[in-house]
């Protein structure tokens, strides 16, 4: 696994997810990559201290050495990750971009 190659696959997603600059101190999108798991969440203020920037879970993979597969979790409003259904693995980190970036069924971007 090629970690600058899976960095770029990431920052690739996250251009064209990005919300337009003038914008972005209210809402964006950023990510994370460690461990062999990536995180992406939205980053906005605290709706009730706006001085406070919180970042709130919306996806995640964690890569599979043994069986080579990504496993692609979302978070409902209990705050516990869940396999996402009805993919929750794929072979490649790119299928774990596209399946957040479609969101065919409202788990990812509500």
């Amino acid at each position: 696994m090629n970690h600058n190659l899976q960095e770029k696959t990431i920052q690739k997603f996250l251009e064209k997810r990005r919300p337009p600059k003038e914008i972005r101190s209210q809402v964006d999108v950023g990510a994370t990559y460690e461990n062999s798991v990536v995180e992406i969440f939205e980053i906005r203020p605290r709706w009730d201290n706006p001085k406070e920037i919180i970042h709130i879970p919306l996806a995640k993979s964690r890569y599979i050495k043994s069986k080579k597969i990504w496993k692609i979790y979302w978070m409902p409003g209990n705050g516990k990750w869940l396999l996402y259904e009805p993919k929750p693995e794929v072979t490649h980190l790119s299928e774990f971009l596209d399946a957040v970036d479609e969101d065919k069924l409202g788990c990812f971007w509500g």
